[in-house]
């Protein structure tokens, strides 16, 4: 049995687009009661149209599930600001740094999407990426450019144009600037 419910629950509303952690942005379709196991269960109901999925969140799990507000412009703002920034890229294996970029995705938080997206960009004139690597930066980039279009209501393309925009005024990453830091590197020790 399924009933509809109030249109707000926990400061959120149907008709309002939330960030899932593990699913990036979404928008409260409805908030509904179902009876499940004998329980009657307050549920936010939250369409993901990217995916075609539908998730049904219990209103008692939202905190734990780490369900939030888009992000305020001034977040946006300081994203956009981490991706212009020099990357940071640890010395360790890559499925270390895989697992890490993985946790930062999944973890809804948008400035840690953007250090993903800055660390993993690749300009025209870098080498190419890994397979892996490409599936990190591309599941980074769409989840960054989701929440900042729904924030600034963009089109998903004018989000992303924006991103590569910020992207390009990063300090270039190329082989021979790499060289160059690490005779730096070298003549310092």
């Amino acid at each position: 049995m399924v009933a509809k419910k109030q249109q707000q629950r926990l400061g959120f509303k149907t008709g309002e687009y939330v960030v899932y952690p593990s699913h990036g942005v979404g928008i409260v379709v409805a908030i509904e009661e179902q009876e499940v196991a004998g329980l009657t269960l307050e549920l936010f109901v939250i369409s993901f149209e990217q995916d075609k999925l539908t998730l049904r969140v219990p209103v008692a799990k939202v905190k734990s599930v780490g369900m939030r507000k888009l992000a305020e412009d001034e977040e946006v703002k300081r994203a956009l600001d981490t991706v212009t920034g020099r990357a940071r890229v640890k010395r360790t294996m890559w499925s270390r740094r895989a697992q890490e970029y993985e946790a930062k995705i999944n973890s809804g938080d948008l400035i840690a999407i953007s250090e993903v997206v800055r660390d993993l960009y690749r300009s025209e004139e870098q080498p190419e990426q890994s397979y892996s690597e490409r599936q990190l930066f591309e599941q980074a980039m769409d989840r960054m450019s989701r929440e900042i279009g729904a924030v600034r209501k963009l089109t998903l393309t004018e989000a992303v144009q924006l991103i590569e925009k910020q992207l390009a005024k990063s300090p270039k990453r190329t082989k021979t600037d790499a060289a160059e830091a690490d005779s730096d590197e070298e003549a310092a020790a």
